[in-house]
């Protein structure tokens, strides 16, 4: 990755989250206040008592017997969002129930070759309006809609990891140009979405390199309107406070963010949905596809792979409706990606807690960020 990282005042990096607390104790004036506002921390400690024959497969499996014996869970929640994680570190290392180790990805993703998407033209339905043709996608219509404008993005690269910075450019722009396009078809369809399910263990249904675009009228997507709700509580209750730019500041003042470019930051998350979620934060004002938010994730994806070893990932661009609306002068551009985890592992990495509470965790974002600097 490229650029600077934080000021030299806010430099102070840490090895591990447990340090988080006392991280945020040694802050002080406005960081200590945006701290505060934003972050609440909990470390807590389970005990467990294992029986003596279960005590060969803990140390194998685990490491140690204490390391099971007494455990710490990080609980970290944005009062302002109601995001939250579970660190739960010792999950990052239970034994999955799956296929043998060894299954060759690349074997898998060639042995595919021939799905629709290889032939988009006569693979995908077409639209009403046609087909967008970037440098290196084009785009169809979803053959099972989802909104009332839904595209995918496919790539002319079967193998859905052969992405560069490029490819990433094209998407976004390509992306861009179609739901304008639409919008001129149908004026009240301003929301606009774009997502990116990487192989099956993300939800890809085909394997063949593609991307999705929807454009919907109405609310805008829940989880997008949700955030455009929260900067207006939040702007009102600390009287004009910029909830987004706030947030990117505790995560400099903690040692987790990267300067990708002037107004793109990278964030390891410190509330993450699931393992590894980084953030790409542009600025208030700014198009998705400002050639410094370009770059910025382009970069950051090609790292997420080259460095973290990501396999399948989601990624959801967060960006305000395309025509001017109350309430949105605030939401910057936003990419979201999460790491899905190995594509061959059997159980899925969501579950009732995920869904239904709140999210259980095993990375940790301190390393995450180390690997990305």
């Amino acid at each position: 990755m490229g650029g600077p990282v934080a000021p030299a005042e806010l430099e102070v990096r840490l090895t591990t989250l447990l340090e988080l607390p006392a991280r945020i104790a040694g802050l002080s004036g406005a960081a200590r206040d945006r701290a505060d506002r934003l972050l609440e921390v909990r470390v807590v400690n389970g005990r467990t008592d294992p029986p003596p024959e279960l005590v060969p497969w803990l140390v194998a499996t685990f490491g140690s017997l204490e390391a099971v014996r007494q455990q710490v869970v990080i609980k970290v929640s944005n009062p302002a969002t109601l995001d939250a994680t579970l660190f739960a570190p010792l999950r990052a290392r239970r034994p999955i129930d799956g296929p043998p180790p060894g299954n060759d990805l690349a074997a898998q993703i060639a042995a595919s070759e021939g799905d629709p998407f290889c032939h988009p033209t006569s693979g995908t339905p077409a639209e009403t309006m046609g087909r967008v043709r970037g440098a290196r996608v084009v785009t169809g219509a979803n053959a099972a809609l989802a909104d009332v404008h839904h595209a995918v993005l496919v790539f002319d690269t079967h193998d859905p990891l052969a992405f560069d910075g490029d490819l990433v450019a094209d998407v976004l722009r390509t992306g861009r140009v179609w739901a304008e396009r639409a919008r001129a078809e149908d004026p009240d369809a301003v929301n606009y979405l774009l997502i990116w399910n990487c192989l099956w263990r993300a939800g890809g249904s085909i394997v063949h390199g593609h991307a999705q675009a929807l454009l919907g009228s109405g609310r805008h997507y829940a989880q997008v309107d949700r955030l455009r709700r929260d900067v207006a509580a939040y702007a009102e209750a600390w009287r004009g406070g910029d909830l987004v730019e706030d947030i990117v500041a505790v995560h400099r003042s903690l040692g987790l963010a990267i300067e990708l470019a002037d107004g793109v930051t990278l964030l390891a998350n410190l509330t993450p949905i699931k393992e590894r979620e980084l953030l790409v934060v542009g600025t208030a004002g700014m198009d998705e596809t400002d050639e410094r938010f370009v770059d910025g994730l382009g970069r950051t994806l090609v790292a997420y792979r080259d460095r973290l070893g990501v396999r399948s990932f989601n990624l959801a661009l967060w960006r305000p409706p395309l025509a001017d609306a109350d309430g949105w002068g605030l939401v910057p551009p936003i990419a979201r990606i999460v790491d899905r985890g190995d594509p061959f592992h059997r159980p899925s990495d969501i579950g009732a807690m995920e869904l239904y509470a709140t999210p259980v965790v095993g990375s940790d974002p301190y390393e995450v960020i180390e690997a990305l600097r």
